[in-house]
């Protein structure tokens, strides 16, 4: 099981570890091709995550701390805004269409907040299921058992699997009928 936040926290206070580390291993996990990044995520930012964290692991070092989330890699579920990108929604009938003019105010506040923005995850069709499959861009399988093909649960299937699975320290998802309570029972966190 990954760490907790407080854990992760602990360990960049005291010098443990650093956020480019915590990035770096985030990434490993995410692009290794027997894990589940290619399914969890529907865009990975290896450069600009990297940089965050190099920002931060150099304000840390001058004492400066955003938050509580300062350093921490965070995946976003493919529901919120990115500028400069078409928010899919999980969805194929989204290509085509214009690209965010902003990012969404939880995007924002994590970036202002420290956070380092590790990708986008993928996620039910237009979060509308609490299986957590996707017939366009694959379905995560559970990290407890993905032997057998156990489902992640939805609508927030990816950010779950991020988690749970190392390649974040925790994911922004949404849940109106249980979006993220369902895949973060299901991969048991």
């Amino acid at each position: 099981m990954p760490l907790t936040l407080n854990e992760l926290t602990t360990a960049l206070e005291e010098g443990s570890t650093t956020s480019v580390q915590l990035t770096e291993q985030a990434l490993a996990r995410a692009t290794d091709p027997a894990g589940e990044g290619a399914r969890a995520y529907t865009r990975l930012y290896a450069e600009s995550a990297l940089a965050q964290a190099r920002a931060s692991d150099t304000l840390r070092a001058a004492g400066v701390v955003r938050s509580a989330v300062e350093g921490l890699p965070v995946s976003i579920k493919d529901l919120f805004d990115v500028k400069g990108e078409t928010t899919m929604a999980g969805s194929v009938a989204r290509e085509g269409e214009p690209a965010a003019e902003h990012n969404a105010v939880v995007v924002d506040r994590l970036i202002a907040a420290g956070a380092v923005i590790v990708g986008r995850t993928n996620m039910t069709e237009f979060a509308y299921s609490g299986l957590g499959i996707n017939p366009h861009y694959g379905t995560p399988l559970n990290p407890w058992d993905r032997a057998t093909g156990r489902i992640p649960g939805g609508s927030s299937s990816g950010a779950a699997v991020s988690v749970a699975d190392g390649m974040a320290a925790a994911a922004i998802g949404s849940d109106t009928g249980g979006s993220v309570r369902i895949p973060a029972a299901l991969c048991g966190l």
